[in-house]
Parts: C-alpha cells; structure tokens; sequence
C-alpha cells in the first residue's frame, strides 16, 4: 500500500509541474526582447527569389556583357528553319572528308533542350538559372561564343526531365520566345531591350502541359502565331511588333496544349496553320479573308501526350507521330468548296510501322526521316528511311549499332547530320533510297540527353545536350 501512495504522489507531482510549464509558456510575454522589423530585402535574399507563377514579371531584368558586331549574314531564323521543313540547301561546302569538326565554343546552360536561332553572326536560345529561379534569352556572339547580353524573369518552377524547351524566332525587328511556364517574351534582336509580353496562363487560362510548354513561336508575315488552347480560345495572332491581338479562334473543339508546334501547310489549296492539341486535329486558316476560322477537325487521333508536330506529305495529306505507344497515321484532308472532309486513312502501333517519340521527321528526297521510338521493335532507336506510299516497311535502316535515342537531326546540302542522345554526332549522304554513312564524331563526352534541334548558318552547327551547347565550324 505504501509503494501504490508513493507512485502516485510522483505521478501528480510530475503533471503538477508540466502542466505549471505549459500554462507559464502560454502566458509568457517576452517584453524585455529587442524585436528588429525586417523590411524586405534586408536578409540580401536576391529580389524577386520568393515570387510565385502569378506574379512573374515577364522580362524586368536586362544584363549587357559587351557590344558584338559581325559581319555574318546567314541566318537559321525559328524552329525547323525558314521553311519549317528542317532542310536548308546553301552555296556552303561542308567539310565531309574523314576528321573532325572544330569546336568553335561551348557554353555551359541550366538543364534543358531550348535550341538556338541564329541571325546575323549571332546566336540566341533560352536558358533557365536555376540559382535565380529565371528564365533567360540569351545573346551569343557566333564566331566567338562570347555572351553579348541576357533579358531574364523571374518564374520558380520545378525540374521535370530540365527546364526549357522551345526555340526562339527572330528578325531584323524582333525576337520572340515562349518560356517553360507560357511566359511569351518579344525583345530586340540587337539591343535587347524589351518590346512587349504576353502570359498565356493569365490570359487565355491555358493549362500548361506536365513537361512544360514545348510549343515554339510560328510567324507568319508579321503576325505571332499561338496556340494557348485555353477554356476559351484555341489559336491567335498577335501583331510582332506591337504586341497586339490580331486575331483570336475560339476554342469550340476543347483541345489542350500539347508540347506540338504550329505548322503552316496549304492543303487543298488553301493556307492553313494546323495544330496537334491534345484532344485531336484541325486546320484553321490562314489567309485574311476569314483567318483564325476552324476549316476542319479530327479527334481519331488524340494521343496524351504529343511533341513531334504535323508533317505535310502532299497537298492533302498529312503525317502524323506521337510516343508513349501511340505509333503514327496518316490525315486525309479533302475539299469541295468550303467543305472539308478529314479522315484518318492509316493508323498503326510503332512497333508496326513508321514512328517517333519527339523529334518531327524530315520529308526529303521522297523520303519520311525519322529516328524510331524505344517501343519500335526491332528498329528501336534506328535511323530509318520510309516512302509516303508504304509506311510499314522501311526502304532502309541504320546499322544494328547506330541507334540515337531521342536525338535531333538537320539536312544540309544533301547531308543528313544525327545527333546522338549521348554527344555523338552522325553524317550521312542522302542517297535515293537511303543513306550513305560518311563519318562520327564524339562531341560531348559523358553527353546526357541531347535531345535539341540542331541549327546551322554561315558554316556554324549548334547542338546541345542537357547542360552544354556547342558550336562546331563544318564549313571547309
């Protein structure tokens, strides 16, 4: 009995005191304290660091690292290059002969696979800092890789296989860039100085894709051409000087953003810019008597994810590619009048046929290029070769060990240049039916995820992997 009285005298002893320091605590008023008010920025945290998506101020920050002149006047001037076919014929001899390309520069970026423009001896691409939390439009001299000047924002997001994405277009009057987060960016190609900007998220409430916007600028004339696909509008053009909304096509067909670019075509005689969203197919017009009209649209082809755009094959067909094991197919677009009549003729797993997971194919020489996806069978990973008139059996594949992942490739002058994913650059020679291997070339060691469009102008080849860009001289 005296051991139960002694336990439990300890036992209220102890809550006795605990809760005496719970109730002290509570009605403790530390009066006797210095307190400081910290206005902001007094912690030296970098201005801005702590900003959310909805407070990004497109642009607000300008950096010039030194004046550049150039006499240079070749130019590589949006995604796929001026015809949006990803070939260029140049009066430049390419130096194919056995040994290696020189290696002009090499820049070091943020985690990405935004690509370059090139205009006039420079040379621009998007980069994020990840130390800044920003997104940056960066200026290079061509010849020389010195960084000239970089307009960059504040927008915090997270890695997801990188950052950035997407390429520039540019002219003598104006750069435009689409940001990670839809943040559409127009500068001075030559001064940087900031013309006008444009938030896709606030403005048409566009639902941003999970690997962010792979989207790039369309400019047709001297209009921007977008495809926000938000809840009410699905393209729209805005004037590239001024900033101005041209035009807008509403978004009655519900599509949402898919990682796809807008492609001029004319199909059935009749200028059109067509669109991969998520959610289906459609051209819409591009010609001013009833521009931004939806001519037509398809939803029998709607994979979840799309990153390759449309490829036009003749005046009403079209080739379509997506991953995931989505496969390809082939659009069908025909006209009477003012009525048009889409319809998928062809539709197959990549395993079954011509396929790829994110670069467009180049259609040359009769030819569909393409690099086959991880799930294409046999052919995985291949560089392969197909008719328009078969797209199941391949007129010719690469060897059984010149397989290149999710890399880009670029035809000039009759050259096939594959850029393996690891680093490793492939030239070819375009044959009739197929390619002729000419030489390879290491570029970067330990290379990871190259994955960006190569660019070319005035004997200069850009490519890059997740962290560097680089620049070879391959003209002779």
């Amino acid at each position: 009995m005296k051991e139960k009285k002694i336990v439990f005298w300890i036992t209220a002893g102890v809550i006795l005191i605990y809760t005496g320091l719970l109730i002290g605590w509570h009605l403790y008023v530390p009066v006797r304290q210095q307190f400081a008010l910290h206005e902001p920025g007094a912690d030296n945290r970098p201005e801005g660091l702590a900003r959310t998506a909805n407070d990004v101020v497109i642009g607000e920050y300008f950096m010039r690292y030194t004046e550049g002149t150039s006499s240079l006047t070749g130019k590589w001037n949006s995604f796929r290059g001026e015809h949006s076919n990803n070939i260029i014929i140049t009066s430049d001899v390419l130096h194919t002969a056995p040994g290696d390309f020189p290696v002009a520069w090499s820049v070091e970026t943020g985690e990405g696979h935004a690509a370059p423009v090139i205009y006039n001896g420079r040379a621009y691409f998007l980069d994020y800092d990840e130390s800044l939390s920003s997104d940056a439009l960066r200026c290079f001299s061509l010849e020389t890789g010195q960084e000239l000047w970089r307009r960059w924002y504040r927008v915090p997001i997270k890695r997801n296989h990188g950052f950035s994405r997407t390429i520039p277009v540019i002219s003598e009057d104006y750069i435009i860039t689409i940001g990670p987060q839809g943040h559409v960016m127009c500068c001075d190609p030559v001064s940087g100085e900031l013309k006008w900007t444009l938030d896709m998220e606030k403005n048409y409430m566009t639902e941003v894709p999970f690997w962010y916007t792979g989207q790039c600028p369309l400019v047709d004339g001297n209009t921007l051409i977008l495809a926000p696909a938000g809840e009410e509008i699905l393209l729209t053009g805005v004037d590239c000087l001024t900033g101005e909304i041209v035009w807008e096509t509403p978004n009655t067909i519900g599509y949402k953003m898919s990682h796809s670019s807008v492609m001029p075509m004319t199909l059935g005689g009749k200028k059109t810019y067509v669109y991969s969203g998520v959610g289906g197919v459609c051209g819409v017009s591009a010609e001013d008597s009833d521009v931004g009209e939806i001519l037509w649209h398809i939803s029998k082809w709607q994979p979840s994810v799309i990153a390759p755009s449309p490829l036009q094959l003749s005046g009403n067909t079209i080739f379509l590619v997506a991953g995931y094991g989505t496969g390809g197919a082939l659009l069908k677009v025909d006209r009477n009048g003012s009525t048009w009549s889409p319809s998928i003729v062809e539709q197959y797993k990549p395993n079954e046929g011509l396929a790829s997971e994110q670069q467009t194919p180049i259609f040359y020489k009769d030819m569909i290029i393409s690099v086959m996806p991880k799930d294409g069978g046999r052919l995985r990973g291949k560089l392969v070769c197909y008719s328009p008139s078969n797209l199941c059996s391949p007129v010719w594949s690469s060897a059984a060990d010149e397989r290149f992942g999710l890399g880009p490739y670029i035809v000039i002058n009759n050259h096939l240049f594959v850029f393996k994913d690891d680093g490793e650059l492939y030239v070819y020679e375009v044959e009739n039916k197929g390619m002729k291997f000419i030489k390879k070339q290491h570029i970067i060691e330990n290379g990871a995820d190259a994955w960006g469009p190569m660019a070319y102008a005035d004997g200069y080849l850009i490519v890059r992997d997740a962290h560097v860009v680089k620049c070879l001289k391959i003209k002779v």
